[in-house]
């Protein structure tokens, strides 16, 4: 993974510094709370619905040992021990006092971390596939081009002040793991006709208010003119985008009103203006990039234990059935460790929780982990001979739960328990799914299934896009939970329809059982995935299972 050069370790600590002074200056009052704020901001520091939060960056979710034992530190030292890892797969403290803050971040910059510009109207985290350099369908590791963009984006003097924020997600593989197409610029590693690889481009994507599928822009782009590229799409933004509605402020909506044609001409004439000046990415610093992706030291092992382990023990197979993934080496296999035990609160992890993932990747993993954007922990590179004896661990601290994928693997946003931008509550309704089929014995039965919760229309619990989509509302004071389906993340994305009136928070759990129980009756066979089936099928054979009382009602 990469490691910060000596000006990255400056740039931190003076970064580090500034806020410190910024945040005894509020303490004293000589900074009121709206000076404060957008200088909170640009440092990762909200101000939720009980206290600060503050969201640190996982840079394209690959995190060390080391760092998550210092997020495990963290969380006890200075809040309530634990924390959540979110979708944009960086990890929020719910509860710091803002005179620990500086502390905070100084631990922070202890172990190569920071909160820069993980909020604002600037470039946030730059995310990537969670499975990167491990992935076997992988094209290449997009974590190099994922650093590369971040030292770019990082502080960039022009983009500091966009109409509103801007996110950007990198995907190596055929199969999109990044939802590149919900962003406000997707980049797919893709093979030319030479053979090289350089990138698909796509601009315009993105949740919230009003969603839309990112459209491509560039069907190859060459890997040399990336940042030159990149550069033209957000300062032709940064000029066209609007600034009289944040509602309307994203760049969807600026490549809605002026067209694709329009938008790409403007790009490419910018292009071309910043080529010419363009010198290229420093050789000495693109070497260091790539040089700290190189892959671990894989061992070659005798692996016939793991199958022994799957014949003598059930609950080990159920796991190794749900929770593996196929890795490029021979032997190993890469680990999904799920934060959605049943019950739990989707994305959380406690101290010891991490500070377990932190020594299990010591043992088993080259010291490494990732964070998915579905808010569960991957250790990418694990052989298959320690796959028992990594599980038996994984017991101790509640995070061997044989559940990815399926019903109650669940993404959910903070909802009110904590936004203030929250209508309604996530959390309560994503543990209650999880626990109603746990208890009904039909998650496995089910199969491959993503529901997907948000507690307000900014859908950072990404409802758009699940096969299952739940959106909380209020309504004259009462939460009122709307249900869309057929929604993909994938690189075949469709946004989920709605499916008609909101339920009551006493009734979605019902209507969801209604759907998957009319669902296992509708499909061909087991084999036929509830999105798969929709398809199939189309929208009003499912319609009448959630809606059926009132058809009845009506009838009467």
């Amino acid at each position: 993974m990469y490691r910060y050069t000596d000006f990255d370790a400056a740039f931190v600590r003076a970064r580090n510094a500034q806020f410190r002074a910024q945040v005894e200056r509020r303490i004293s009052g000589a900074l009121t709370e709206d000076e404060f704020r957008p200088l909170r901001l640009m440092n990762g520091l909200y101000l939720q619905l009980h206290a600060y939060m503050l969201r640190i960056a996982i840079p394209y979710g690959t995190i060390s040992s080391r760092q998550m034992r210092q997020l495990a530190y963290i969380a006890e030292r200075w809040d309530k021990g634990y924390g959540h890892f979110t979708t944009r797969q960086n990890i929020q403290f719910n509860w710091p006092r803002l005179s620990d803050v500086p502390d905070i971040l100084e631990a922070l910059a202890e172990v190569q971390m920071h909160s820069i510009q993980t909020s604002g109207n600037t470039i946030r985290n730059v995310t990537a596939d969670h499975f990167a350099g491990a992935a076997a369908d992988e094209i290449e590791d997009p974590r190099p081009t994922a650093e590369l963009i971040r030292q770019w984006s990082t502080d960039h003097p022009e983009f500091q002040f966009l109409p509103r924020k801007f996110k950007i997600g990198v995907s190596g593989s055929p199969h999109d793991r990044a939802v590149t197409k919900s962003h406000d610029i997707g980049l797919r590693i893709v093979r030319g006709g030479d053979g090289r690889t350089g990138y698909e481009v796509l601009v315009g994507g993105g949740l919230g208010r009003t969603p839309m599928v990112g459209q491509v822009i560039r069907p190859f782009l060459k890997k040399a003119d990336l940042l030159p590229y990149l550069e033209a799409i957000v300062s032709t933004y940064n000029l066209m985008g609007r600034r009289d509605n944040k509602f309307k402020a994203r760049i969807k909506i600026t490549v809605f009103e002026n067209g694709m044609e329009k938008f790409r001409d403007a790009v490419d004439a910018r292009f071309e203006q910043i080529k010419r000046e363009w010198t290229g990415v420093d050789p000495d610093l693109l070497a260091h990039i790539e040089h700290s992706f190189l892959p671990p030291a894989f061992r070659d092992a005798p692996q016939d234990g793991y199958e022994t382990a799957r014949r003598a023990d059930p609950v080990f197979r159920a796991w190794t059935d749900t929770n593996l993934t196929a890795h490029r080496v021979p032997g190993y296999a890469i680990v999904t460790v799920s934060l959605k035990a049943h019950g739990a609160t989707p994305g959380d992890a406690t101290a010891a929780q991490m500070r377990l993932l932190a020594d299990l990747a010591d043992k088993y993993g080259h010291g490494e982990l990732r964070i998915s954007h579905e808010q569960n922990v991957v250790l990418p590179h694990v052989h298959k001979s320690d796959l028992w004896a990594l599980h038996e661990s994984l017991k101790t601290e509640g995070l061997a739960t044989a559940n990815i994928g399926l019903v109650s693997d669940i993404i959910a946003c903070p909802g009110m328990d904590y936004c203030a931008l929250a209508t309604a509550r996530s959390i309560p309704v994503a543990q209650e799914i999880a626990t109603h089929f746990q208890a009904l014995g039909l998650e496995e039965e089910i199969g491959a299934l993503k529901i997907k919760i948000s507690g307000c229309i900014n859908a950072c619990g990404h409802h758009h896009v699940g096969h299952i989509g739940i959106l909380g509302l209020d309504r004259a004071g009462v939460e009122n939970y709307q249900i869309t389906l057929g929604g993909d993340h994938t690189e075949t994305m469709t946004l989920g329809e709605r499916a008609g009136p909101g339920f009551a928070y006493d009734e979605i759990v019902p209507a969801i059982e209604r759907l998957l129980r009319a669902y296992l009756a509708l499909r061909e066979d087991r084999e036929e995935t509830f999105l798969a089936a929709y398809r199939r099928l189309g929208a009003e054979p499912f319609k009448a299972a959630l809606y059926e009382a009132e058809a009845e009602r009506d009838a009467a």
